[in-house]
């Protein structure tokens, strides 16, 4: 048993950071492209409600990486969002002591649904709560973002840097859509309707957290917990320079327990402003 697992995963990573990145393209490619706008009728579910949908790609795509990911790190555990849905249980082992692989294999499903390109597959491996790599992958571009903890982002293989709002320009904020928010957090979000931002409703959150690390966009406001939609993007801002903070103030925690909603902006700065309206909103 080894007992730095901090250490252990550096070196997994030296190792195997290209093996991961190589299964989460296979993935798409063997699992999800082929279904693109070609889904039947038979391939489609809903889970809870009719925004919440599954494709026979989410749960393919989702199996072919628990097999490849756990294989790759012994003792490592996977927690998918499609198992997740399967066995409520399962998430916790978020809270466990073990390496644990965080899979979204289809982010953005209801885009891919509708045959639009909004969507992509995010992979993290986190260790007590802490995300320390992650990989986001958009298929129909065929553009993968990368994270290293330390070591910062990048987009094949260019260093990403979030850099800061323009001065003078309204904050681009991409809010939770009004369909997964509670009454409270509705009016919390209500707060970035003043002057000077720009708050929409956002698509695929993975393409979102890409958004802001790449500065194509300011921030974020999320209003839910779920860690496949948030652990990759999370390390992918900070890395790219960016900050995320609760309405308490502190740092987004992938084990839950989170003062909702949050945000994940360019720069810290930007990260409390969007807070304060928060929390003037509420």
């Amino acid at each position: 048993m080894i007992e730095n697992h901090n250490e252990t995963i550096d070196e997994f990573l030296a190792r195997h950071a290209s093996d991961v990145e190589e299964a989460v393209r296979k993935a798409a490619a063997q699992e999800i492209m082929p279904r693109w706008r070609r889904l039947a009728e038979h391939e489609v579910d809903r889970k809870t409600g009719p925004h919440d949908l599954v494709t026979d790609a989410d749960r393919n795509a989702e199996l072919y990486l628990t097999e490849v990911l756990a294989a790759l790190l012994p003792g490592s555990v996977v927690v998918g969002e499609e198992a997740v849905h399967a066995n409520p249980a399962s998430y916790g082992a978020i809270q466990g002591e073990a390496p644990v692989w965080i899979v979204d294999p289809v982010d953005g499903t209801r885009q891919f649904v509708h045959g639009d390109a909004g969507f992509c597959t995010l992979v993290a491996l986190a260790l007590r709560g802490v995300v320390c790599a992650s990989w986001t992958y958009a298929p129909v571009r065929d553009e993968l973002a990368t994270a290293v903890r330390g070591h910062g982002a990048h987009l094949e293989g260019e260093r990403l840097r979030a850099g800061s709002p323009e001065p003078g320009r309204d904050l681009r904020v991409a809010t939770s859509h009004p369909d997964f928010t509670t009454d409270e957090q509705k009016r919390a979000l209500l707060g970035l309707r003043t002057e000077g931002v720009a708050p929409r409703p956002c698509g695929s959150a993975g393409l979102e957290y890409l958004a802001v690390a790449r500065g194509a966009s300011d921030a974020t406001a999320f209003s839910w917990e779920a860690a496949w939609d948030h652990a990759a993007g999370l390390l992918l801002v900070e890395e790219s320079g960016g900050a995320h903070l609760t309405r308490a103030g502190r740092p987004f925690d992938i084990r839950g327990g989170n003062t909702l909603p949050f945000t994940a902006a360019r720069d810290a700065a930007t990260a409390h402003r969007v807070v304060a309206l928060l929390s003037d909103g509420a």
